[in-house]
């Protein structure tokens, strides 16, 4: 016997947990189904500092970072809870002129700082040539964020179940049947939002797919400072052959450091979370070289999941009655608001608001 729902949502990480907010508020019956918990040890949106940048080479996606601030402000207001810190952020390395060229035709705003004046304004960073720093960059607490969502949808009337996974998504000429255990759900559209677990999902579902989705296993650590506190470190990127990055860990006093760019495609339920000791030996490495104000060793480590696809564009698209919001790859955490908007008007049938053909599953195909 299937319950009828208005709108299922799978997977409750930032992206699904954005969406079931802003449906619930629209008014609609929407049931999100978790396979854990919120925010559990493998899900990409779990633990703690995620930036807010507008720092890209593609004017499309400063424009949407900027639009997704007026939602970060709205959430922040509504949980009562400051999300985003102020930390700036600053970009170095390859390509930086076209990343200052993109954000000048998007109206972003943002400074060009030189060799002295980044000593001597950010002396825990050690930056060699010129950089871009934008002032009103900031980092979220991920658990944090997670909280007010759902808060904020359980409020407005969603039903967000933990612990049920999803067995079969069937799109029908009716409805869309979601099976999870002995469990079935007729909605009048599925919206896919796993994660790691975007691919299985979407073969699952009959979507285009295979090929799309490439889950990867990061590896980052936790450095201690050398003076008694953190202080204001920005976070910072550092473009290169190989792309680092750093985030103010202020929930723990300490400072994040991790590579960017994507390993070996994972399978999400099987791959153990042991350390990558190669991986290890950069992250020392890069220490050494960018971050003199903190202790070359690692306080901690920790792994977790990139969402990739192959162009590391995302895939927000609409097929029959399944809607997908997937691909990720690493950087998208800063769109929540933006996210739950438009894959919101994609399960109504409504017109999004962003250009999508950029951003179709089908364009792999």
């Amino acid at each position: 016997m299937s319950e009828r729902r208005q709108f299922v949502v799978v997977g409750a990480g930032l992206v699904g947990l954005a969406v079931t907010r802003e449906l619930s508020r629209r008014g609609r019956d929407v049931l999100c189904l978790e396979q854990a918990a919120i925010g559990h040890e493998r899900s990409g949106s779990k633990g703690g500092s995620r930036i807010l940048r507008y720092g890209y080479e593609d004017p499309l996606y400063v424009q949407m970072a900027m639009t997704s601030l007026a939602g970060w402000r709205e959430i922040s207001e509504e949980s009562g809870q400051h999300l985003l810190v102020p930390t700036g952020f600053l970009s170095f390395g390859d390509r930086v002129h076209e990343l200052a060229a993109a954000m000048n035709e998007a109206g972003a705003p943002h400074e060009i700082l030189l060799g002295e004046e980044l000593a001597e304004r950010f002396p825990a960073i050690h930056i060699v040539g010129h950089a871009i720093y934008e002032a009103t960059a900031g980092v979220f607490r991920a658990d944090q964020v997670l909280t007010a969502l759902a808060r904020s949808a359980r409020s407005a009337g969603a039903e967000i179940v933990e612990g049920v996974g999803v067995s079969g998504v069937e799109d029908g000429e009716a409805c869309v049947r979601v099976r999870a255990g002995a469990l079935q759900f007729d909605c009048d559209a599925a919206v896919l939002c796993g994660g790691a677990w975007s691919g299985e999902l979407a073969e699952m579902a009959g979507l285009p797919a295979g090929g799309v989705f490439r889950p990867s296993l990061q590896q980052v650590a936790y450095l201690q400072p050398r003076s008694s506190a953190l202080g204001s470190v920005p976070a910072f990127v550092e473009r290169g052959p190989v792309t680092y990055y750093g985030v103010p860990a202020h929930e723990t006093d300490t400072y994040k450091i991790g590579i960017h760019d994507p390993g070996e495609t994972v399978l999400p339920a099987e791959i153990p979370f042991d350390d990558d000791p190669r991986e290890l030996m950069l992250l020392r490495g890069a220490t050494v070289r960018l971050l003199p104000g903190f202790v070359e060793e690692p306080l901690r480590t920790e792994r977790c999941f990139y969402d990739n696809t192959a162009d590391e564009d995302f895939v927000i698209d609409r097929v029959g009655r399944v809607v997908i919001g997937g691909g990720t790859s690493g950087h998208g955490f800063k769109f929540g608001p933006l996210w739950g908007q438009v894959l919101a008007d994609l399960a109504e049938g409504a017109p999004p608001a962003l250009p999508l053909e950029r951003f179709s599953l089908r364009r792999f195909h």
